[in-house]
């Protein structure tokens, strides 16, 4: 009798950790924003990934004119420049955080959203929406 109790244990413990194991792969599932991503002319190449609690962007390759470009604007490094950051999921589906256009040296709010699996749509505005751009990246791979 001591036996089968002690295998029924055994079997629980060993039930509890393959539950505890399984949790942290469910949390860390993607979510449809991240992966690469190029802008519209195939110059930039964006990583989109988990930053902490949010989600950022950061260019992880980029064309010799693009990065000529972002020099003129201010920004002497464009690979591993931070293009989105603080970017959180919405209840609509869309996702807002912050933007910086490096050929301009500018920083705007930033409203992201999916369209398909293959498009992501980046609208930055700035001065009280007045003034707005409007990107479309498309998945890399």
């Amino acid at each position: 009798m001591a036996k089968h109790m002690d295998m029924n244990r055994i079997i629980s413990i060993i039930a509890l950790g393959t539950a505890l194991f399984a949790l942290p792969s469910q949390a860390l599932a993607k979510t449809p924003i991240e992966g690469q991503w190029k802008n519209p002319k195939g110059s930039v190449v964006v990583r989109v990934a988990a930053c902490g609690t949010a989600y950022c962007g950061i260019v992880v390759d980029a064309s010799a004119k693009a990065k000529a470009t972002a020099r003129k604007g201010g920004t002497q490094s464009l690979v591993g420049t931070l293009i989105l950051s603080d970017v959180r999921a919405q209840r609509d589906g869309s996702y807002k955080g912050h933007a910086f256009d490096p050929k301009r040296n500018i920083h705007a709010p930033a409203t992201i959203r999916l369209q398909g699996q293959s498009i992501l749509v980046i609208r930055g505005c700035v001065l009280s929406g007045l003034i707005c751009k409007e990107q479309r990246w498309t998945r890399v791979g």
